[in-house]
């Protein structure tokens, strides 16, 4: 007996269990790959979600007015301080930028979009803007938004209170004012310090001649008398021995041979005054002759006798300098140079027992060389590298500006020339003069 029902074909497993494990694996590491990229996803998404909110807190914690729009410039973002500053109660995002802007901005909406199609900036412009408590002017930047494409997509506008940046002008402003100011009256102390050893030593360089002057005048004022009293005796007719006996007594031949040298003596002691008139006027020259040529070591014995002489203590001085030091320049300013370096060097004397001044001027080369050296305290390696700072001083206070030496240095320099300090604690202090010399031949004119 047969029977009608046909067999059915084995399944793979059945006939291959090998297979089916392998079916079982395939899946295993298909739903581990599902699982892991799951577990990546979903991490991403959460430092996603951190990044998000840390840029949201930082838009938010901004001063700045921060406003995000997009290509038509309606508001799709703002900080927490543009929400505070331009509405109190109805939410920015969604607005359209135009209500923003007062009317008399110098920033119009049109302005802004013409910037949006062009793809150009704004930096630091100015804008006004609709503030609950009336129209306030800001200064605002701006940037061109792009997407994924780095298609446009809209503008970014950063504006800042120009009240802000008015105050921190003005306090910035009174800073350096005030410190105008105080540079101003500390050139100017400086100046009245030189001024004041200037007009001592024209005063102790004045008082000779016109001492000499004065002297002689009283002597011809005496001569005058027994003039007049001989004079007087011959128009009233007295006899020839009348005569000789009022010239004897009168020493009328004296009076004759000395009369000539007290007139000498009164045209050289005004003469002598003359010559320094002229010395104070070139002194005081503003205009900066460079062709005047002028001998270095006279000027420099001329300031050192000024200086010397109203420093009110004895300092044995040496003075070794060379004939016929021609420089060209200022002759008035680089002797007011030599005067603040010798008094610098006299202030520098004041402890010391056996003071020492020694001044040395002599060519080498193409240079004119002037030293300047003490025996005093000297200074140390720290305070070498500052010693020609504007307002460095190593006096007390009240007793020096800090501008000597550093008007000093940019004279030198502005003369061709420079100006080196050299000093060791306890050996004394050396500066020294550098400038170039005329060729030979040349005179001053």
């Amino acid at each position: 007996m047969t029977s009608d029902r046909t067999s059915e074909p084995n399944s793979p497993a059945e006939e291959d269990p090998a297979a089916w494990f392998t079916i079982m694996a395939k899946m295993d590491e298909t739903w581990s790959q599902l699982v892991g990229q799951q577990v990546e996803l979903e991490q991403k998404n959460s430092a996603l979600e951190e990044a998000h909110e840390l840029i949201a807190s930082v838009f938010d914690s901004m001063s700045d007015l921060l406003i995000a729009c997009d290509t038509t410039l309606r508001i799709v973002r703002c900080n927490r301080a543009a929400q505070e500053t331009l509405s109190e109660d109805v939410p920015l995002v969604g607005q359209p930028l135009a209500i923003l802007i007062a009317p008399d901005s110098p920033i119009s909406i049109e302005t802004l979009s013409r910037r949006l199609t062009d793809r150009q900036r704004l930096e630091d412009q100015g804008i006004t803007l609709k503030t609950p408590s009336g129209t306030q002017p800001f200064s605002v930047n701006s940037a061109i938004l792009r997407d994924s494409h780095h298609r446009v997509s809209g503008m970014v506008l950063a504006a800042r209170p120009l009240g802000e940046l008015r105050r921190a002008y003005d306090e910035l402003d009174r800073a350096h004012k005030s410190l105008q100011q105080a540079q101003t009256q500390l050139i100017h102390a400086e100046k009245m310090a030189s001024l004041g050893r200037l007009v001592a030593g024209v005063a102790h360089e004045l008082n000779n001649p016109i001492s000499f002057v004065y002297g002689n005048a009283l002597t011809l004022r005496r001569f005058t008398r027994r003039i007049e009293t001989y004079l007087s005796a011959l128009h009233a007719g007295q006899t020839p021995e009348q005569l000789a006996a009022i010239r004897r007594e009168q020493n009328i031949d004296a009076v004759l041979d000395e009369l000539d040298g007290s007139l000498a003596g009164i045209t050289e002691g005004a003469e002598r005054v003359r010559d320094i008139v002229a010395d104070l006027r070139r002194f005081s020259s503003e205009r900066r002759a460079h062709d005047a040529i002028f001998d270095l070591g006279q000027i420099a014995r001329k300031a050192v006798n000024w200086v010397l002489s109203t420093c009110g203590r004895e300092i044995a001085t040496t003075l070794d300098i060379a004939p016929e030091l021609k420089v060209e320049g200022h002759s008035g300013q680089l002797q007011q140079v030599i005067m603040n370096l010798v008094q610098n060097a006299v202030d520098a004397l004041d402890t010391t027992p056996d003071p020492h001044l020694r001044i040395t001027a002599h060519r080498q080369g193409q240079q004119a060389i002037l030293e300047v050296a003490d025996n005093g305290p000297g200074f140390t390696e720290d305070i070498a590298h500052r010693i020609f700072d504007p307002f460095f001083t190593t006096k007390p206070v009240g007793k020096g500006t800090g501008l000597g030496l550093a008007i000093c240095y940019r004279t030198v320099h502005e003369h061709g020339g420079t100006l080196q300090a050299w000093s060791r604690p306890g050996q004394g202090t050396c500066l020294t003069v550098t400038l170039p010399v005329r060729a030979r031949g040349e005179n001053a004119p």
